[in-house]
C-alpha cells in the first residue's frame, strides 16, 4: 500500500449535461473496479452525485444510485427558498479526499469546468487539468490548433454565433458549404460528447434543419465533410511520459457511428485493429503529440478516421473524459494492453499522484 493508508478516491459523476446517464454508467464501472478485491487494500471510494439540476447529493446518496438501491431520476429540483442560504456544497463531506476522479461528461465536466472548482481543494485528480479539457471539448478550436501543426485532418468549415433568423446568413452558410465541401457533410456543436447534436447531411435541402439542431447545444458551428473511413481509437495515459495503448477500430451497424450506435452492445469492436505496423506506429504518434499540443494528459481517448480508399490517417478528436460503460473502447483498448479495469483505475491514482 502506498502512502501507508488507503487513499480515499472521490469518484463525481452524473452533472446537469446531455451526458447525463452516461456518466452514470461510467461511475458504475469505476465504483466497481474500486471494490474490487485487489483495490480495496489500498483504496476507498466515496461519491458524489451531481443531478441534472446541479445539485450535489451527499455520498451516502450517491453510492445508493450506483449500487442500484434508488433511481438517479428520483432526485428532483430542490426548492431553495432562502437565497442567502444557496451553497451548492452544503452537507458534502469532502474534506477527507484524497484524490478527486470526477467523470463528468460533456458540459460542466469534461470542459473544464469541475477541474477549475476541484484545484480550490488543493488535492490531485485523474485526468488533466482545465486547459487540456477545455480545449478537448471545444472541436472548433481544436481543430485550430491541428490545422496550425498540419496534424491530417478531414476538410472542415466553422460557423460562429451566427444568426440563423437571417435570411442573408442563412443564405452565406449554406453557399459556402456547397463551394468549399462535397456531400456528405457532419453538422456538428462545438461543445458536445456522444455524437449529441450531431447531423449527417446528404443534400442541400438538410444543412439548415442540421444547423438549428446543432445551435439548440451551441450557437459555434463546426461542419466537417465526410468520408469512407474507417473509426480508429488509441488509448492515452501518462503524465511526462504519455503512454499509448493498443489501436482498436470499431465497426458499427448503424450508417455513421451516433449516439446509439456508440453504445449498443451490437457494434464490433477489433482489439488490435487490423492495420499494418507502419500506420499503427503513425496513428501513436500522431495521438501523443495531438494531446502534447492541447496539454492533455492522465487519461485521454484518442478518435482517427482511416480513409477507407486511401489508408490516410485523419485525427479527428480528443476525448479527454472518455466513457467507462461496459461498451465504452478506453477500457476495452487497456485491457487489451494488459491492465484490466482494477489495475487502470489505480494506475490512474498513481499517475495523478505522479507516483
Amino acid at each position: 500500500m502506498i502512502g501507508g493508508k488507503k487513499k480515499c478516491i472521490g469518484l463525481i459523476f452524473g452533472g446537469n449535461s446531455n451526458e447525463h446517464e452516461v456518466s452514470i454508467s461510467s461511475a458504475k464501472t469505476v465504483y466497481q473496479a474500486f471494490n474490487a478485491q485487489t483495490n480495496k487494500e489500498r483504496f476507498k471510494i466515496r461519491t458524489f452525485y451531481i443531478n441534472k439540476y446541479g445539485d450535489w447529493l451527499d455520498s451516502h446518496l450517491s453510492e445508493k444510485i450506483l449500487i442500484g438501491e434508488i433511481e438517479f431520476d428520483t432526485s428532483k429540483k430542490q426548492e431553495i427558498l432562502n437565497q442567502e442560504k444557496i451553497n451548492f456544497l452544503n452537507g458534502i463531506e469532502f474534506q477527507n479526499v484524497d484524490v478527486w476522479f470526477p467523470l463528468l461528461h460533456g458540459f460542466n465536466g469534461e470542459d473544464g469546468s469541475i477541474h477549475g472548482l476541484l484545484r480550490f481543494t488543493k488535492k490531485p485528480l485523474v485526468g488533466c487539468g482545465i486547459l487540456g479539457s477545455a480545449l478537448g471539448m471545444d472541436k472548433i478550436l481544436m481543430k485550430t490548433i491541428f490545422s496550425s501543426l498540419k496534424l491530417p485532418q478531414v476538410n472542415y468549415l466553422v460557423f460562429q454565433n451566427e444568426n440563423l433568423n437571417d435570411k442573408k446568413v442563412k443564405n452565406k452558410i449554406i453557399n459556402e458549404i456547397l463551394k468549399k465541401l462535397n456531400f456528405p457533410v457532419f453538422v456538428k456543436p462545438s461543445n458536445s460528447g456522444s455524437s449529441l447534436g450531431i447531423s449527417k447531411v446528404l443534400n442541400e435541402s438538410e444543412i439548415l434543419p442540421a444547423l438549428e439542431k446543432a445551435r439548440e447545444i451551441d450557437p459555434r458551428i463546426l461542419i466537417e465533410e465526410g468520408l469512407e473511413v474507417r473509426e480508429i481509437e488509441c488509448g492515452i495515459i501518462g503524465n511526462s511520459e504519455l503512454l499509448t495503448s493498443e489501436i482498436g477500430e470499431v465497426n458499427y451497424e448503424s450508417d455513421w457511428y451516433d449516439y446509439d450506435s456508440k453504445y449498443n452492445s451490437n457494434n464490433k469492436i477489433i482489439i488490435p485493429a487490423e492495420i499494418d505496423s507502419t500506420t499503427t506506429k503513425k496513428i501513436k504518434e500522431i495521438a501523443i503529440k495531438s494531446c502534447r499540443a492541447l496539454n492533455i494528459f492522465g487519461f485521454a481517448r484518442v478518435d482517427f478516421f482511416l480513409e477507407k480508399s486511401s489508408n490516410k490517417i485523419l485525427l479527428n478528436e480528443i476525448n479527454t473524459i472518455p466513457g467507462f460503460t461496459k461498451n465504452s473502447m478506453f477500457p476495452m483498448l487497456w485491457k487489451a494492453s494488459g491492465l484490466k479495469i482494477e489495475q487502470l483505475v489505480a494506475k490512474l491514482v498513481d499517475i495523478s499522484l505522479d507516483l
